[in-house]
């Protein structure tokens, strides 16, 4: 196989790759509305007195994908600021549920001269266009009506408006509690350490009634599916609307997830006891996840929340044991919640499997091996740009002789198409006597002309893995280098993909089209540098980075390759 065709090979699988990913984004089919859920039903008044499991005697959980109904308490609520060192939370006292997350380590934008204080990125969001909360809360097994339930519905109260960890201070404890009028209070506590995205929640209930209570915690996550990129172009230029969205969860044994549009497929949805299991929603770099205790076993499930309308709610829900609180004692259920980002290597000390969050799917076995080697040259160079052009010379190295194979058969190639031509001219259009004169020449020379396949082979998966590196990978986000402030994002002018068309054409210099190929196919090479310039435009400008050094590397060993061999020759032709 000639270096032209290898080019031609990789450009269409690269490109029918890439197209399939904009085609199942923007044409896959929508979900079918439902009249109901796997456990649940519409009522009357809008909202989903949904049951987690379809156990008989499990209580149900209200819901309402995020607005009161009539069913619900109709107090009003206050919205109560928490402040640490890497979350500014607001939780409202409705349910005590978590429906603001900033994370101000993380900006949501690059750093420039332009704009040198971006906002923090956010996480979770009340907002109707970006809803995303997390909740929790307990619900009874008696008949008790959902209103005087503490479940995320019901109204608690806070001592005071606004929380902040000092400046020295190690632990910040913020509590909400509820009351009725039976003598059950809870107490539901937010625990946060310096430093970290985990968040302890803690719902205590002390019973000073007339009888026991017995009843389940519950946590969950509820969003709304993002919107759909405005065109093709967004697409390609925005790396959130490329990557998985939806619901994700940990079985102990295995990682799972589901797309939105899948959440109303009956085979696809979770309703499942497991231990040692956790329940996410993810979106690109950053997720939020419930954790409850390894020992315990719970009921998760997923559900699609008023499926008729125009913006469905999608959850997904960790359903506690039973909870058994005699008179006169408490009882006290505990979770964790993790808002915060997707480090690769840093997870999985918070839960098991919680690194497989970072997804890079069936690369993974290429792509987190470079993620890690990536991140070792990093931390000699404090550049990622300058790692992945560490990055290049390293894997050059390893692969300098099986390249050298490649290019001293295209270099022999190139020698004979004087001779291949001959043939064409003796033969005409008898292809068969054509194509057995030309391999018994390629014997004869000994050359090779599958010598180019192989590194194409291992070149490949390496593209398309170090692509879901540096597009998923939060540590090169915002990175910049030289011109370019974020390499997971397109290269703004545009330099890196002009430079691997000029690659191209000097590998094509190299490489002249061989004798008798077919005219379609000539053209086709023509206007390879200017498909690649407009597919590479697209690519994250890292991605480009390696490839344009790649290529001007391999330009060089082509280049000396082909110049040894003609001075062999040169001898021989005296």
């Amino acid at each position: 196989m000639n270096q032209t065709r290898t080019f031609l090979l990789f450009a269409l699988m690269a490109v029918a790759y890439f197209l399939y990913l904009a085609w199942d984004k923007d044409y896959a089919p929508a979900p079918q509305p439902v009249a109901t859920t796997s456990s649940a039903s519409v009522s009357s008044d809008g909202s989903v007195p949904s049951a987690v499991s379809a156990t008989a005697g499990v209580p149900a959980v209200p819901n309402t994908g995020g607005v009161a109904s009539a069913t619900s308490n109709t107090q009003p609520s206050k919205l109560i600021s928490i402040n640490t060192d890497v979350l500014h939370l607001v939780v409202d006292t409705r349910g005590g549920s978590v429906v603001h997350a900033d994370l101000p380590g993380y900006p949501s934008a690059p750093l420039t001269r332009k704009a040198p204080n971006p906002p923090a990125t956010v996480l979770l969001d009340s907002d109707d266009d970006h809803y995303f909360v997390a909740q929790s809360g307990l619900v009874s097994s008696s008949d008790t009506a959902p209103q005087d339930q503490p479940s995320h519905q019901a109204i608690f109260q806070s001592a005071n408006t606004s929380y902040a960890l000092a400046n020295g201070q190690n632990e910040l404890n913020v509590d909400f509690t509820w009351q009725d009028a039976a003598g059950i209070k809870v107490t539901k506590t937010y625990s946060f350490k310096r430093g970290s995205y985990v968040i302890n929640v803690s719902q205590r209930i002390d019973n000073s009634g007339s009888k026991t209570w017995t009843g389940n915690a519950y946590q969950q996550l509820q969003r709304i599916a993002p919107p759909k990129p405005a065109s093709w172009f967004s697409h390609y230029t925005d790396p959130e609307s490329r990557s998985f969205q939806g619901a994700a969860w940990y079985t102990g044994e295995k990682f799972e997830k589901l797309q939105f549009k899948d959440f109303t497929e009956k085979k696809d949805r979770l309703d499942a006891d497991l231990k040692g299991g956790w329940a996410a929603m993810l979106r690109l770099y950053f997720f939020a996840a419930w954790i409850p205790p390894g020992d315990q076993t719970v009921h998760y499930a997923t559900e699609t929340l008023n499926p008729d309308s125009a913006q469905p709610h999608y959850l997904i829900r960790a359903f506690g044991p039973t909870l058994n609180v005699a008179v006169g004692q408490s009882a006290t259920s505990q979770a964790r919640l993790y808002l915060g980002p997707n480090v690769q290597g840093t997870l999985d000390s918070i839960a098991p499997g919680l690194d497989l969050t970072i997804d890079y799917g069936m690369l993974k076995l290429i792509a987190v091996p470079m993620h890690w080697v990536l991140s070792q040259l990093h931390a000699i160079t404090l550049n990622w740009g300058l790692a992945i052009i560490l990055l290049v010379l390293l894997i050059k190295g390893v692969t300098w002789k099986l390249t050298a194979v490649q290019y001293r058969s295209s270099a022999k190639m190139r020698k004979l198409q004087p001779r291949i031509a001959q043939l064409k001219e003796r033969y005409g259009d008898d292809k068969v006597k054509m194509q057995q004169a030309t391999m018994e020449l390629y014997k004869k020379e000994k050359v090779n002309p599958m010598g180019g396949c192989l590194p194409v082979l291992i070149t490949m998966p390496v593209f398309y893995g170090l692509y879901y590196v540096l597009t998923y990978s939060l540590e090169l986000r915002h990175a910049p280098f030289l011109w370019i402030p974020d390499l997971s994002a397109p290269d703004p002018l545009y330099i890196l993909p002009i430079i691997y068309a000029l690659v191209m054409l000097g590998t094509q210099w190299l490489n002249p089209a061989a004798a008798g190929m077919d005219p379609a196919q000539a053209r086709m090479m023509k206007i390879m540098p200017l498909l690649f310039t407009v597919m590479f435009a697209f690519f994250p400008a890292g991605l480009c980075l390696y490839y344009a050094v790649n290529g001007l590397v391999g330009l060089g060993q082509q280049w000396w390759v082909t110049h040894h061999i003609e001075r062999e020759a040169a001898p021989k032709a005296a």
